[in-house]
């Protein structure tokens, strides 16, 4: 439970809790004395402006303080009646005042007898606008309450508030929890779909909640997912047609090759060449496979240097024109001028020979396969179509995927193991351009391959 992330966060959030609610008390406990010092200081302020003002009507009717020494009562009961002015809705009074009186020239009258040194508080005592005596009293200290009903206020406000704290701190621990809980069961779930997707069930995926974080994890772990499903579905397809592309002709030499040896077919020019053909057949797969798996390592060389794009599409439709006149196809070849950009010359020429080679075994004869290489706007473009047959909207994004073939059109009875397109798209891609499928306004297939500007093209433009 310790090294669980539910135990760390719910630690994590409690601790956060708790510090707030303890830095609330005592931040509620500072203003608490500090008002309450105020509210003391305040209060005993106004009982001496009200005792000041009631020996001042006295001084006024006596004419002296003479009636002090007269009536010592009188001192006592304007203590009392400043006292009363001054209570609260439970009539309570409030403490009794230490409190001095002393004479205009500061000699000693009533209450305690203390020096009037600059340290007391000093309340003047006017009548008929002149000052006729001072009240002295101790300077206020806080935090020290006399009252016994202020002081239990005091110690019931303490523990209200230390009571408040601690329920927070149970508060703070249940929400604590709940939220480590709550908050954790999309990453609960996450951890179990990762664990079944690391054993092998790539069909794992989760539910995406909220549009947070989480779910956004939740989501890139099920395109994950999806995409470790498609490429081992790839995978098992892959070996499963390369199998069958080996077996084919390896079975065919085997039967020629027994037919041979078995007296069933006379050695001759004709069994040579045709076990030669197989044989060719065989050793094209193979540098094919090998070709494409190391494009897929990222190891095929590429010496990058100006090319002519137009002579590289002329040399490779003058190397097969022959081949597309047995065929009963026309060779329809356009490609303008100044078309310099930079690339490899050996791998240019591999691909416009695939694309060539690819249109010659699927198009019917008689056809037609147009080639056209220019510019369209600011990039380079080259554009191979065919006549009929076309492929089916459904194959066509799936093209360039190796060992892929639209069967219903171009079928294995054509030869070929459905790796030239595959690799085109590679080395188009190692050239920084595009390459796609669509439908030929011939009405077969359409493959279109665009570069974008450069420097290079620029200045030869």
């Amino acid at each position: 439970m310790r090294s669980s992330i539910t135990f760390k966060l719910f630690l994590a959030i409690l601790a956060s809790c708790i510090l707030v609610a303890l830095a609330m008390g005592v931040a509620v406990r500072v203003s608490f004395d500090s008002g309450f010092d105020d509210y003391v200081q305040e209060r005993e302020h106004q009982r001496l402006d009200a005792l000041a003002q009631l020996l001042a009507t006295d001084y006024a009717e006596a004419g002296s303080w003479e009636f002090l020494s007269d009536r010592r009562d009188r001192w006592w009961r304007s203590l009392r009646l400043s006292r009363r002015d001054l209570s609260d809705d439970r009539g309570h009074d409030g403490p009794p005042l230490r409190v001095t009186l002393v004479d205009g020239q500061g000699d000693w009258l009533a209450g305690p007898r203390v020096r009037a040194d600059a340290g007391m508080r000093r309340v003047p005592i006017v009548s008929q606008g002149r000052t006729v005596g001072w009240l002295l009293t101790p300077p206020f200290v806080p935090r020290v309450v006399n009252d016994d009903i202020d002081q239990q206020f005091q110690s019931r406000q303490l523990r209200a508030t230390w009571v408040i704290v601690g329920l927070s701190v149970l508060l703070a621990a249940l929400v604590s929890l709940l939220l480590a809980r709550v908050l954790l069961v999309p990453v609960r779930r996450l951890a179990q779909a990762t664990h079944r997707l690391a054993g092998g069930d790539y069909r794992t995926r989760v539910r995406v909640g909220a549009l947070d974080e989480l779910g956004r994890l939740a989501r890139d772990f099920n395109r994950l997912a999806h995409s470790l499903e498609r490429h081992e579905q790839w995978r098992r397809e892959l070996m499963a047609d390369v199998s069958h592309e080996l077996r084919t002709p390896l079975s065919v030499l085997r039967g020629e090759i027994e037919a041979l040896q078995d007296g069933l077919r006379p050695l001759d020019q004709t069994a040579l060449s045709s076990l030669a053909h197989e044989v060719g057949q065989l050793s094209e797969l193979i540098n094919d496979l090998y070709e494409l798996s190391l494009a897929d390592a990222g190891a095929l060389t590429y010496h990058m240097e100006p090319v002519d794009l137009g002579a590289v599409v002329s040399q490779a439709a003058d190397a097969v024109r022959d081949r597309f006149d047995r065929h009963g196809l026309a060779l329809d070849l356009q490609v303008a001028p100044g078309l310099v950009m930079q690339g490899d010359v050996r791998r240019l020429s591999q691909l416009v020979g695939n694309l060539l080679e690819n249109s010659l075994r699927y198009t019917d004869s008689p056809g037609r396969v147009r080639v056209r290489a220019g510019r369209q706007g600011q990039d380079l473009l080259l554009e191979v179509a065919d006549t009929a047959p076309g492929v089916a909207a459904e194959h066509l994004p799936r093209l360039f995927e190796r060992l892929y073939r639209a069967e219903a059109s171009r079928s294995r009875q054509h030869g070929g193991a459905g790796l030239g397109l595959a690799i085109c798209r590679h080395i188009v891609q190692a050239h920084d351009g595009q390459i796609n499928a669509s439908a030929s306004d011939l009405g077969g297939l359409a493959i279109q391959i665009r570069w974008p500007a450069n420097d290079t093209n620029e200045e030869t433009a």
